[in-house]
């Protein structure tokens, strides 16, 4: 890594540790809070948290805790909407900008057979190994994002693979986070045993698809 990409990544390891030390120290945002902050908009809460979602992966802000309070604010049937239109505009941008800036800044890096991998998949079958790579989610979802952006990856199937790939993981958020709205214990019970099935069941099936991906023990 040259001396310009180390100055890079150190002010972005600051700028990431300032945010974080400032939201647990004096913001202390929740998804209750940031409820009660996307209706304080009207009509207009959607849009505002759908915008809030296509710039989070650039400020790194946690997907779970959007994703839990659209749930909380809209209820599971219009949080799924929202947070899948949110996030998939949010993937756009990443793989936008991999594409335009992304070879320069990771050159020197390409060397992880993991990464050389991934990129030689998606390149071979782009559409796939996304939709793979949403369902069973092995790796960051913003790395993905990246990647495919650095790869040989049509816009048009990384989209489709995108929406089609995070609607099981992205219901079960916002399902979990409507259900904390009402009183109502038994389809909070519900919720959880939704959340916890979606959560385990990439789990159970990653062998198989690392496998697939070519990541075995003696491969990385």
């Amino acid at each position: 890594m040259t001396r310009k990409n180390w100055i890079k990544a150190i002010l972005l390891a600051i700028l990431v540790g300032s945010l974080l030390y400032i939201n647990h120290t004096y913001l202390n945002i929740s998804p209750e809070g940031i409820r009660e902050w996307i209706l304080s908009f009207g009509i207009f809460a959607p849009i505002i948290y759908i915008i809030l979602y296509t710039i989070r992966p650039l400020i790194l802000f946690p997907a779970s805790i959007l994703s839990l309070a659209a749930g909380l604010a809209f209820g599971a049937f219009g949080g799924t909407v929202y947070t899948i239109i949110g996030a998939t505009l949010g993937a756009i941008v990443s793989f936008l900008v991999a594409k335009k800036f992304g070879k320069r800044m990771i050159k020197n890096q390409t060397s992880n057979v993991r990464v050389q991998k991934i990129q030689s998949q998606m390149e071979e079958n782009g559409f796939f190994y996304v939709l793979l790579l949403r369902l069973i989610p092995l790796f960051n979802f913003d790395l993905i994002s990246y990647l495919a952006g650095l790869s040989k990856v049509k816009l048009s199937h990384f989209i489709l693979a995108t929406v089609i790939g995070i609607i099981p993981g992205t219901f079960a958020y916002n399902f979990l986070g409507s259900s904390f709205v009402g009183d109502n214990k038994f389809v909070i019970f519900i919720a959880v045993i939704v959340f916890v099935l979606i959560s385990v069941l990439p789990l159970i099936f990653s062998k198989k698809v690392r496998g697939k991906l070519g990541f075995t023990k003696n491969g990385g």
